[in-house]
């Protein structure tokens, strides 16, 4: 790809996986969701800027008004792109998050990191429902949520919701001198409402993709059946701190539990089927994207940047 600007590159080799695997032509609009899936939040007219430009390198040709497929060179050149170029993107993007996170547990102020769905104005009622019934379960990172309509990237006639992302608590600990590493993603089973062992599990650091966005797209969470049944699979993620910190962590949990977090869902070494790594101790937490995992079960259309930013903790309070 002959591309100077690293983002464009990084761009322009996703429009081309995607419209490698496909067996039919694809337009602006189904790309933009397909890229959403993987964490690149563009809008239609973004996508076809992206793509007039393969048009002209010789990558991608249009097909009348059906959209656009690889050429022979599109696919050389999709073929011979590192997957290496990836890894390491989405928990470098969170850490960063972490790091501006400013959030102050005792008094419930300062910049927390948060995550960004895209909800059709049609769809906005069922989605308020479904995100209520998983905060109600206290299957959600944090109590509320609050509703945008004036961000740039927001398409139209769509509303944008803003969630908390559990990321915000690495930067917490982190402010506190506690070491903490984002280890797994993964689908939580649940057995009379108790966690019982992990299903699935996806590493950060070794994948070109958000774990949890991957489990919501393969139907893997059944957060309705737990709902109703209190067995079912939910969405967690697992941090890993020293087994020296757990008292400081969990006196940190304790005042962010006063201000409605709600964590932990488990702490301890080698647990649900966690690997066992020496002198470090699992923190698992519900991760707020069971709210999105319920309204995708609902058959609803969502799309959801994770760590789409910081902002103050009062514009969520607020609604």
């Amino acid at each position: 790809m002959r591309e100077s600007d690293p983002g464009t590159e990084r761009k322009c080799l996703e429009i081309l996986r995607i419209l490698g695997e496909s067996r039919e032509p694809m337009g602006a609009k189904h790309l933009s969701e397909r890229m959403a899936e993987q964490g690149f939040i563009l809008s239609d007219r973004a996508v076809q800027y992206y793509l007039h430009h393969l048009d002209e390198v010789g990558f991608t040709k249009k097909i009348g008004n059906r959209g656009r497929v690889l050429t022979k060179l599109g696919m050389a050149e999709s073929e011979s792109a590192l997957v290496g170029d990836r890894i390491g993107f989405v928990i470098a993007k969170l850490e960063r998050l972490a790091f501006r996170s400013t959030f102050n547990p005792d008094t419930c102020t300062g910049d927390v990191a948060y995550n960004l769905s895209f909800v059709r104005n049609d769809d906005l009622d069922r989605v308020r429902q479904s995100f209520d019934e998983v905060i109600s379960s206290k299957l959600g990172f944090f109590n509320t949520y609050a509703e945008s309509e004036n961000d740039p990237r927001i398409p139209k006639d769509h509303t944008g919701i803003i969630t908390v992302c559990s990321i915000t608590m690495d930067g917490i600990f982190q402010h506190h001198g506690i070491p903490v590493r984002m280890a797994y993603g993964g689908c939580l089973n649940h057995t009379g409402g108790t966690p019982a062992r992990f299903l699935h599990l996806i590493g950060y650091r070794g994948t070109t993709l958000d774990p949890l966005q991957l489990f919501i797209s393969a139907g893997m969470p059944s957060i309705g059946e737990y709902m109703q049944t209190k067995n079912g699979v939910c969405l967690a993620n697992i941090r890993n701190i020293p087994q020296g910190a757990v008292q400081s962590a969990e006196e940190i949990m304790a005042s962010m539990r006063k201000n409605g977090f709600h964590l932990p869902a488990a702490v301890g070494s080698g647990i649900l089927g966690i690997p066992h790594e020496p002198y470090q101790s699992s923190i698992i937490i519900y991760s707020g994207m069971n709210l999105v995992g319920r309204a995708y079960e609902s058959g609803i259309r969502i799309k959801t940047e994770i760590g789409a930013g910081t902002l103050p903790i009062a514009r969520i309070l607020s609604g």
